[in-house]
């Protein structure tokens, strides 16, 4: 009974000394940051609240003023607007995350696409990415386009959805041809299939970056989650979701 007790009381004071974290994510994290944060909550009792979203609309979100305590974006280009507005913690950015670019099609697509160049054939109407005006993931498929010399012929072809999620949608339901989406949304979606994987050589480089707010209610939390970010049991659950861990 005393030892009952004890565990009732151990479990109180540990659910007072629980914090509980805002993480504004990359839409293309949410499968593996569910798990990583169900296990997190499982080890150290805080609650993670999560915002997930294009990277561009996330960063825009900060500045406007709605909380966050940990951003974690599909590209350097919005952490680096939230830094030069001071809106990072000095000392907690990183780079944690790589990806890479896959040309999708439906299960039932019969198209072949032996290259990038295939996008601009008559056989291919419309292509599904997100916005690539300020998404990143929209914004590394116009690059990729654009290297393979065919973003005039495409441009006009382009479906931009809200996101790389969305833009995966667009693709399942049938209102695309393709999409070009993330390795790891690719390999999350059961209703469609890789037509093609794009080669490094072509690909524009895609690394996710991670940092601390500065104005965190949860400091201490949140440099805990950083620092859990970086374990080997968080690598093994990114990398089973097809991500590359930066060392």
């Amino acid at each position: 009974m005393r030892a009952l007790i004890l565990f009732v009381v151990m479990g109180v004071i540990a659910s007072a000394d629980a914090d509980e974290l805002l993480i504004s994510a990359a839409s293309s994290l949410t499968d593996a940051m569910k798990a990583i944060g169900a296990e997190y909550e499982k080890q150290t009792g805080d609650k993670l609240i999560f915002n997930f979203g294009g990277s561009s609309l996330l960063a825009r979100q900060i500045e406007e003023g709605v909380p966050a305590d940990v951003f974690l974006s599909a590209d350097e280009a919005q952490m680096d607007r939230l830094e030069r507005a001071g809106r990072l913690e000095r000392g907690t950015r990183s780079d944690f995350l790589t990806n890479a670019l896959v040309i999708v099609g439906r299960q039932d697509s019969r198209l072949q696409i032996n290259s990038v160049a295939d996008l601009a054939s008559s056989n291919v109407s419309r292509i599904a990415i997100a916005d690539p005006q300020s998404v990143p993931a929209g914004i590394y498929a116009r690059q990729l386009l654009a290297n393979a010399g065919i973003w005039e012929q495409v441009h006009d072809k382009i479906v931009p959805a809200e996101n790389v999620r969305t833009a995966l949608a667009v693709v399942e339901a049938g209102n695309a041809d393709l999409g070009i989406v993330y390795t790891t949304d690719a390999a999350a979606s059961g209703a469609t299939r890789v037509l093609f994987n794009v080669s490094a050589e072509i690909s524009p480089k895609i690394t996710y970056p991670v940092a601390m707010m500065a104005n965190s209610a949860h400091a201490g939390a949140a440099k805990r989650f950083l620092a859990f970010l970086k374990s080997s049991e968080a690598a093994q659950i990114f990398q089973r979701a097809g991500f590359g861990v930066v060392k």
